[in-house]
């Protein structure tokens, strides 16, 4: 009798919005300073919601968005702030 393992992924519990936030809130908070735990997130919700939809919704190609959007991604900020507006995400300043 053997184990059989599959892996975890985030994308697959964020079924609403509310989720998606409370994702997104906990990353931002959870962020190193590089980006790469809010790039992670990003990518998360992005794959729940559906990657050709937000392909569509930036004017950004598919691969394009999977590349920025992975581990070893580097994307604009511009690009960031694209697809936070496709997925409908806003970032909020607060003095701590």
């Amino acid at each position: 009798m053997s184990e059989k393992f599959t892996r975890w992924d985030a994308a697959d519990y964020l079924d609403t919005e509310e989720d998606m936030v409370s994702y997104f809130e906990a990353c931002l908070t959870e962020d190193p300073g590089d980006g790469s735990v809010i790039r992670a997130a990003l990518g998360d919700i992005a794959r729940a919601k559906g990657m050709s939809q937000l392909a569509r919704d930036t004017g950004l190609a598919r691969e394009s968005l999977y590349r920025a959007l992975s581990p070893e991604g580097n994307p604009e900020f511009s690009t960031i702030m694209k697809v936070m507006k496709a997925l409908g995400i806003k970032l909020h300043a607060q003095h701590v």
